[in-house]
């Protein structure tokens, strides 16, 4: 039950593919993780997981490709052209996934929940904060937030406007704050090998400071940073917020 669209994004400058699962229920955009592509999810047994849900016609999942997430993991770019590519993603995302989504689900108002496990995390997040108009809520997965750990030649404005971290703290009362103030954002971590926790911690102490409500589950140490954590993890928290 997977459909997938191609189109030629002028904004990333290269086609842009986009699968979907499901015909009713809340869409939700679920980013891949940083080389993945739209069909990662199911290739890693995620959309098996979820699939009760699908089928129960509470979720339509979509995916994308993760055209910036690759840039800043294959090496050979330059910071400020992957922080470049970075905000052209999330402008993609806005322009052009959001109102496919909306015309694939016949409204014109319809919220999305964003979701993402490790760089998918971040983009998660980063949709609802920056976007609260549209994404209803985010689940971010053993999220990694910190992108400037890649910056090893400067750090731009591009990056510092995609990043929650580090504008988020200073943004001012506004729409978007009062938007924003009314989602919600689902964190875990892990307690096992290749995370940090403290990077969940920190992106929840920055939500939080501007009222953004979140909540942050730790599950334990028998679970890495890795696909069997997130398979167990997201068929839970959708059956939760959904």
């Amino acid at each position: 039950m997977k459909d997938s669209v191609v189109w030629f994004s002028e904004r990333l400058e290269r086609d842009l593919r986009v699968s979907r699962w499901g015909h009713w229920g809340t869409p939700v955009l679920l980013f891949p993780t940083a080389g993945g592509d739209a069909d990662e999810v199911e290739r890693m047994g995620i959309i098996s997981t979820v699939w009760p849900l699908i089928e129960a016609g509470r979720v339509k999942l979509y995916s994308v490709d993760s055209v910036a997430g690759r840039a800043w993991i294959e090496g050979g770019h330059s910071t400020e052209y992957c922080c470049l590519l970075q905000n052209r993603f999330d402008e993609c995302m806005y322009r052009e996934v959001v109102p496919h989504i909306r015309r694939d689900c016949r409204s014109e108002t319809v919220e999305i929940v964003t979701a993402g496990a490790s760089l998918g995390a971040f983009n998660a997040v980063s949709s609802m904060c920056r976007h609260p108009d549209v994404f209803a809520a985010a689940i971010g997965m053993s999220g990694t937030y910190d992108y400037s750990r890649f910056c090893h030649d400067g750090f731009t404005m591009d990056l510092f406007y995609s990043s929650p971290l580090h504008y988020l703290p200073g943004l001012g009362d506004g729409e978007q704050l009062h938007l924003l103030r009314q989602r919600f954002a689902l964190l875990t971590y892990v307690g096992g090998r290749w995370e940090d926790p403290e990077e969940t911690w920190r992106m929840a102490g920055v939500l939080g400071s501007k009222q953004v409500p979140n909540r942050v589950v730790g599950w334990g140490s028998e679970y890495d940073h890795d696909w069997p954590a997130w398979r167990a993890m997201l068929p839970i928290y959708l059956d939760e917020m959904l």
